[in-house]
């Protein structure tokens, strides 16, 4: 019987190992985007107390989460997000760092909804946030950074665009039409909804408030009703040559309760799939966390695995850049010892041990093979090189296998003259 009768379960995945190259790419391109722009890395725990989501989660979120009681009979959940998490943390710590705290996370979260492309119920998000700055100066700074990443997978102005609203706006709109404090939450997740919901509950739902969807719709076309926040935020993008980029979209509110301020997303030009990143203000967030005892705003965005990916891949520019990578990267080893002559395979071990001791990536035939078939390992492997080791030892064969060329040189300096090998081209070094 070929295979398993056991599979992943719906909305989780196995990483072969293409997949977890490029995933790695990803991880790879993302952290380097956050430490080039001053930003470090932290970790908070997979698993938390459920209470933490609850506490001022909102939305649909409470109901996607994997939760369930823990042999110690504790109410625990897998994240479904991480800026809670880093509210507790933040709270608990931030006392020992200088502020602005400019953070940055890659991890798993997990959420129980319908598997769907662009979703799954486990998923890997690069979270970067700003802490204990109050100013637009920090908003600007986050959306930048989305920005930045999104240049770093090869994505070029006129493929995405970064809509930014202001939470705030909203509040007051409401206010001034006599939501209240308590039905707050319910009519943002109605105008968060109004480009998805059917037009006839659109129209109900929003009836109980004594509003129509053609004043929130006006609402939204109006530029006037941008805030202050959102203006100072664009002048300073327009300053880095960004402005291009970034569009007002009233319609943007973002889904979670903790949003106090201006929030943004980030959609393909196209918007053919869901937000690739979003966040915005929460500065409230920490000190409902803390009860009080912290009280520290802040500001942040997510960005998922699974649409990024989707967007790369549909992105020819893009996609071509990180396959460029996936082929300097994803290869088994860089140099592939061909035992030619199994008397010299004492000889081909010690050699092997002076190459990977080096920082050299080498692979070996583990028992006996025809030549022949080790190159072929060679090539399956990926590798750029193919080092022979034969009867002529210590004289030492390089076959460059792309395109099929060879150089010689002697194995008492192999690791240095690999090291520097490694290099240049592949094509034969020049006299």
């Amino acid at each position: 019987m070929a295979g398993s009768s056991f599979q992943a379960l719906p909305g989780f995945r196995d990483f072969i190992p293409r997949e977890c190259a490029i995933r790695n790419y990803l991880f790879e391109t993302w952290r380097s985007v956050a430490r080039r722009c001053g930003y470090v890395e932290y970790e908070s725990p997979v698993l938390e107390d459920t209470a933490l989501y609850l506490k001022k989660s909102g939305g649909e979120l409470s109901a996607q989460l994997f939760r369930f009681e823990d042999q110690g009979g504790r109410d625990v959940t897998l994240r479904p997000e991480v800026t809670a998490s880093l509210a507790r943390l933040a709270a608990e710590h931030q006392r020992h760092f200088p502020k602005p705290l400019k953070w940055f996370e890659i991890g798993q979260c997990f959420r129980y909804e319908k598997p769907q492309k662009g979703r799954g119920r486990e998923f890997h998000q690069f979270n970067v946030d700003i802490l204990g700055e109050a100013g637009p100066a920090a908003d600007a700074e986050l959306i930048a950074l989305a920005i930045e990443t999104m240049l770093a997978f090869g994505f070029v102005e006129g493929d995405f665009v970064v809509r930014v609203s202001d939470r705030q706006a909203w509040i007051d709109f409401a206010t001034a039409r006599g939501v209240t404090a308590e039905n707050l939450p319910d009519f943002l997740n109605i105008v968060d909804k109004i480009e998805r919901e059917k037009p006839e509950v659109l129209a109900q739902r929003l009836a109980a408030y004594q509003l129509t969807p053609d004043q929130i719709r006006a609402f939204i076309a109006d530029p006037g009703n941008s805030s202050a926040a959102y203006d100072a935020i664009r002048a300073d993008l327009d300053a880095r040559g960004f402005g291009g980029f970034v569009e007002l979209d009233l319609s943007i509110v973002r889904g979670l309760a903790y949003y106090t301020g201006v929030v943004f997303e980030v959609f393909d030009s196209k918007k053919s799939m869901r937000a690739v990143a979003g966040g915005g203000r929460y500065d409230t967030l920490v000190a409902t966390i803390s009860d009080g005892a912290v009280d520290l705003p802040a500001t942040g965005f997510a960005m998922g695995d699974y649409v990024i990916r989707n967007l790369i891949e549909e992105t020819t520019h893009a996609n071509m850049q990180m396959e460029v990578w996936l082929q300097r990267n994803a290869a088994n080893c860089d140099v592939y010892l061909v035992i030619a002559d199994e008397g010299r395979r004492a000889d081909s071990l010690k050699l092997l041990t002076d190459l990977r001791r080096a920082g050299i990536s080498t692979d070996y035939p583990l028992n006996p093979a025809k030549v022949t078939k080790q190159f072929q390992a060679a090539g399956k492997s990926g590798a750029r090189f193919a080092l022979v080791v034969g009867a002529e030892y210590p004289e030492l064969k390089l076959k460059i296998l792309s395109s099929r060329t060879e150089e010689s040189f002697s194995a008492e300096n192999a690791t240095e003259w690999l090291t520097d090998r490694l290099q240049q081209p592949d094509g034969p070094l020049l006299a």
